[in-house]
Order: structure tokens, then sequence, then C-alpha cells
């Protein structure tokens, strides 16, 4: 084969030892390059290998977005395409600009299947619900822009559980699996086997797009015959029977591991994110509340850890008469504005009377006062309620958790419906350039 170089028309022929190859050269001694061999055009030279290609798979990630407008899809919609369609159709046709899927359900099952090599695969072949085309799915998702967030449910983990009872909460014959008042069973606040095959689960869903991974059930159990539990390997820990500092070691430790880039080496992430963002949900009166309210979560003991918390400040959550309200289902506005204004406040302050590993105590006055890290308020987002329990919600009320979350300083939302049908009405339509705090 012969091709011509330049004006004086000069071919070289260079013989590699495996193929012939015509090489245009624009200067003696320069390395070419043609498909996996590389040659020097001095004929004395030998063959140089190629250097070895990154055969690791390359995965996406989308940046997160600001604002986050996030709803919510379980893990049997995601399986059924026409049913995730109505769902999809729904950010399409609206500001919303993120999703939140089950990766792992209150069931303990997985959503996808991690493989069969993984620790997790029974978690899959138990699964009644999930999406074969998982991956595929999200990078769809990822064309169009959209944020996704992989839900993962914590402690609540009756499969887990089942499969290794060591691991599970007893009861208080500390031999007895615990269940609570529907039957399910959690796992030991203290289990660090389960720490560490939970972060075996994060990094596989990083890798296969999830951008951001969202932990809900980050907490001790609350229903069910509480006299009768035990919860022996947290107790055994050196914060004996502390809920919230068992609760914070936890988050402390996998939170530090998941921002670990050695556990996400095995695909290349495109872009600036080469580890995922971390969200974790907690009761919504933890913005208000001032202990651990007996399941161990404390706003301020969260928010060092995680790159967003979310209160979820469900009106209907909230007991008769909380701040003077009857019935807080029916005052979604003071509500939501209430308990987030109360969480901005916390975040935001300086000195805090909450114990905590990053606290410094001020002095030795009583009661004790301790200078803490200030948190932005991007730190926190609001759980918004679309569905109807203990009272009808429509456009108003789901529109009035929108203005109150404004109103609180926090932008960030995420829409709770259970059923995935969502009141379109209270959403602004994609092509609205005007905000709710603008109304």
């Amino acid at each position: 084969m012969k091709r011509f170089l330049g004006a004086a028309g000069i071919t070289v022929l260079v013989w590699t030892g495996v193929y012939t190859l015509s090489q245009t050269i624009e200067q003696e001694g320069t390395v070419t390059r043609d498909m996996a061999t590389v040659v020097r055009t001095d004929a004395n030279a030998s063959p140089v290998p190629e250097e070895p290609v990154d055969t690791r798979e390359r995965v996406k990630h989308v940046a997160l977005p600001s604002p986050l407008k996030a709803i919510y899809m379980t893990s049997c919609v995601v399986g059924t395409k026409d049913f995730r369609a109505d769902v999809v159709s729904v950010i399409d046709d609206t500001e919303v600009n993120a999703l939140v899927i089950d990766i792992k359900d209150f069931s303990g099952t997985l959503s996808f299947n991690p493989g069969a090599d993984s620790f997790w695969y029974p978690a899959w072949q138990g699964s009644r619900c999930g999406a074969l085309d998982m991956k595929e799915f999200i990078a769809t998702l990822h064309e169009k822009g959209v944020y996704v967030i992989g839900r993962i449910t914590v402690f609540q983990d009756p499969f887990y559980a089942a499969a290794h009872e060591e691991d599970a909460v007893k009861r208080a014959d500390k031999v007895t699996v615990w269940k609570d008042s529907k039957g399910l069973a959690f796992v030991d606040v203290g289990a660090k086997n389960y720490w560490e095959h939970l972060i075996e689960l994060s990094a596989a869903s990083y890798n296969i797009g999830f951008d951001e991974l969202n932990f809900d059930y980050v907490r001790y159990p609350s229903d069910g015959n509480m006299t009768d539990i035990s919860h022996p390997q947290a107790e055994a820990t050196q914060y004996g029977t502390s809920k919230e500092d068992n609760l914070e070691a936890f988050f402390k430790y996998f939170t530090t591991e998941l921002r670990n880039p050695a556990h996400y080496t095995a695909v290349i992430h495109d872009g600036e994110q080469q580890i995922p963002i971390i969200s974790a949900d907690l009761f919504g009166m933890t913005t208000t509340a001032q202990d651990g309210m007996n399941i161990g979560q404390v706003l301020e003991r969260a928010l060092p850890y995680f790159d967003a918390v979310a209160p979820m400040v469900y009106p209907s959550h909230y007991p008769k008469n909380f701040i003077g309200i009857a019935n807080p289902n029916s005052a979604p506005y003071v509500i939501v504005h209430h308990a987030m204004l109360e969480g901005v406040k916390r975040a935001t302050a300086t000195t805090t009377s909450i114990v905590a590993f990053t606290h410094e105590r001020i002095g030795t006055s009583t009661p004790a006062l301790y200078l803490k890290p200030a948190y932005d308020t991007r730190k926190l987002r609001t759980w918004i309620q679309d569905f109807d329990y203990g009272g009808d919600y429509g456009p108003k009320e789901v529109r009035a958790q929108f203005e109150a979350s404004y109103d609180a300083g926090v932008q960030d939302w995420m829409i709770w419906a259970p059923s995935n049908r969502y009141t379109v009405d209270a959403l602004l339509p994609v092509s609205s350039e005007v905000s709710l705090t603008d109304e």
C-alpha cells in the first residue's frame, strides 16, 4: 500500500512484523499509531507495544440541579414500562428535574440485578418487583438531563434480617428476632457486617448510573412492642444504650467510606463527580425535637455527614395540637413553614445545646452550650406530602407546601406519593420561568 506525502510525494513502507502499514510521516523518527500497534518510522526500531487499553465501562452522571425538584418512583413502577412512562411524563411536562427510585425498599429486596457474584444477588432474586433494564432506564433519564436518586432503606430490612438473624434486632431475650407492628424485622444499628454490605450495594448502585444515594430508615425501630426489644450489637459498642451516639457513629463511618473513591473503581465516571452525592431522610419532628425521640435521630448529628438531609415534614404525621393547631393536616403551609424554618435556624446556628461528636463545649456553664459548624440551607430538603391521609390533598395543599418551604429558606424539595400518582396541577409547566416564590 502506498500513500503520498507532501509536495515531495515521499512514500514510506513500514513492516511491523505483524502486518504491513503505509504510514504518512512528516519528520524522521516520529512515533505514529495505527490500530493496536505503535511503530517508529526508523527502520531499525523495534515495535512498541500499545499502552494497555482501559476496558472499564464508562458511566455518565448528571450534576445536582439547583434547586432540586424531585418526584418518587417505587420499585414496582420502575419495572413496569407503561407505568414508569407516566411518571416520566410528569418530569417532561413540569418543573420537576429529578427522580427518586427505590433501590431497596421496605421489603429489603432490590429493584435491579447487582450481579450473580454480589452479596445482594439473593435480594434481587427474592424481589417481587424491579427493572431488568435499570441501567438503560437511568441512561435515558440522563439523556433528558434528569438527576437520578437511588433510595435505599437501611435498618428496616426484613429480607436481610431473616437470612442473617445474628444481625437482627432481637426481643428482650436477645435471641428471638423482633418485629414491628407490621411484622417487619429490623437490622441492629450496631451490626457492622451489615454496614459493609450497604457500602457494597451503594457502590454497585452508583456504578450503574445513580447520581445520588438517599438513605431512609436510618434509625431505630419505632412501632411495635417497645418493651420487648433489644439491640445486642449496638449495646455492645462503646456507646452502649445511647441510640443517638450509636447512630452518629454509623453516620460517621458509613459516609466516610462512601466518599472513598476506591469503592467506585469498577467503572469510569464521566465528569467531575467521582463519588455519589449522599443524602438521608429524617423524621419531620427532628427539626423541632431536642432529643432523639427514642429512634436516635437528631438533626445536628446527621448534618455533618450527609450532603443533604431531608426531614419528612408531612402535615399528616404531626400530632394533634402541634404548635396549637388542632388538625395539622388541615394547615399544610403553617406546619411545613414552621418545621423547615426551625430546621434552618438549627442548621445555620453556630451554638447549640445538643451534644454531638462534632460539637465543642463552651466553658463549664449549666446548662451546657456547644460550638457547632454552621451549615448552608442547601443542606436541607423538604419532603412534600402528595397523598391523602386524614384528609384530601390536592393542588392547593401541595402548592402550599412548596411556598412554605421557599418562605422558610429551603429551595430543594422531593415529593412523596406512594401511589406514584402526582398532583400535576400543583406543579409549574416546564416552559414556565416563574418561581412559586414570585407569586
